[in-house]
């Protein structure tokens, strides 16, 4: 079902750990599915529901409401946004009591070709916590201290640093939805900022990677889709 009322009819106040969650990027779905892929056609789930850009900022403004709601006091959210409307997502948080922790980029293969300008390549993820408590950062859950590189660099320090580059997935021949993470990033994002038994929520399942990821890491997990198609095909896979 769609987020905006599934949250509201679903979730509780002040009940959710973290919120991973890639939105619709408000361009033509069609374009950014060959764009990005270059696959077949066959093996990508039809029925992929895009939100006008019109409507984009007011779309934006209603989901953030809920996240925020539902978003325990040191409760994390991360948003991942291509940069074409970036800014009303921005305007969203901006008028939420969120606090902005971080701006990550995210460098990923199969980027966008192009010809009159240059090839877009990277998302963003804006990192929010929920005032009230501090919140869940697991500074050494994947580097110790002192562990380093073989050239002598922290690797706590490498992997902590803002700009990530993290390939998407490529599977021929596996069903996939219009636009997938990679577990790689998602697991990242579940180990430093939530503890097992948390409640992980993506507004938008899509084809369910942030819910695997989360339940592979001993994590519970909740979430909407408001493609049926996309829901029952990864809800039974999942």
């Amino acid at each position: 079902m769609d987020c905006i009322l599934g949250a509201k009819t679903h979730i509780e106040s002040n009940s959710v750990d973290l919120i991973i969650t890639d939105p619709p990027y408000g361009i033509e779905g069609d374009k950014l599915d060959k764009a990005h892929y270059n696959r077949n056609e066959k093996y990508v789930i039809e029925g992929y529901v895009e939100i006008p850009s019109s409507e984009y900022p007011s779309f934006s403004i209603q989901w953030i409401n809920e996240a925020e709601r539902v978003l325990k006091p040191g409760g994390s959210m991360y948003i991942i946004s291509g940069h074409t409307n970036l800014i009303d997502i921005l305007n969203a948080l901006k008028n939420t009591n969120l606090k902005p922790i971080n701006h990550l980029i995210w460098k990923y293969n199969f980027g966008v070709y192009t010809k009159k300008k240059y090839v877009a390549s990277h998302s963003h993820i804006l990192f929010y916590t929920k005032k009230g408590n501090p919140h869940t950062f697991n500074t050494f859950c994947r580097f110790g201290a002192n562990e380093r590189t073989r050239e002598g660099r922290s690797l706590n320090y490498a992997d902590r640093e803002d700009v990530w580059i993290i390939n998407k997935e490529y599977k021929p021949g596996q069903m996939k939805n219009q636009n997938q993470l990679p577990n790689r990033l998602l697991t990242k994002l579940i180990e430093y900022s939530s503890n097992e038994g948390d409640l992980v929520c993506d507004f938008f399942l899509g084809s369910f990677s942030t819910a695997k990821a989360a339940r592979s890491l001993n994590r519970r997990s909740i979430g909407f889709e408001i493609n049926k198609n996309a829901f029952d095909y990864f809800n039974k896979e999942f």
